[in-house]
């Protein structure tokens, strides 16, 4: 998709746009640039086509929405699906053990990093639900590392976006 396909969907559906997009990346489904949406939505920012203060909101209550879809899926359902993987990746089983016992010594502090880190910042909500962490400290710690992502991805927009884009152009 170019970016002005983006920005033509933006144009036709709005701040909604931007937050499916993040919802769907956070709930760690492929192919959804969020990575992309949300530098775009820094730039529409910067244009003036839409609040940076609200662009930033929707995008942290999507990661927020996302993260705790996924939280919930590993309170309520995380040991079947454990199960499910394990017979299917019975090596990965040391590994996994290893990270779980770092989520529950780290707990909130473990969550806030995770969320920092690519790949890892979507998936690690569904073990902190699997060892029940406590739902208010995992909301806390996750909106703190997702209002980081997101600043640095929508401020890397709202700052640099247009120099990229005529840079590319």
């Amino acid at each position: 998709m170019s970016i002005q396909e983006f920005t033509n969907y933006f144009l036709q559906y709005g701040a909604f746009f931007i937050y499916l997009i993040v919802l769907l990346e956070y709930l760690n489904l492929p192919g959804f640039p969020a990575g992309v949406i949300m530098p775009l939505a820094g730039i529409w920012a910067a244009r003036g086509e839409i609040s940076f203060a609200v662009v930033m909101i929707l995008t942290v209550a999507a990661g927020l929405t996302g993260s705790w879809a996924l939280y919930l899926l590993g309170r309520f359902g995380g040991n079947k699906v454990m199960g499910f993987y394990l017979k299917k990746f019975p090596r990965h089983q040391p590994v996994i053990e290893d990270k779980m016992e770092f989520l529950r010594q780290k707990g909130s502090i473990g969550v806030f990093v995770s969320k920092l880190l690519p790949m890892v910042r979507t998936l690690i909500s569904i073990p902190a639900g699997m060892v029940k962490m406590n739902f208010t400290k995992y909301t806390v710690s996750s909106a703190c590392g997702i209002f980081l992502w997101n600043l640095a991805f929508v401020g890397a927009g709202y700052f640099f976006g247009d120099a990229a884009i005529d840079f590319l152009a």
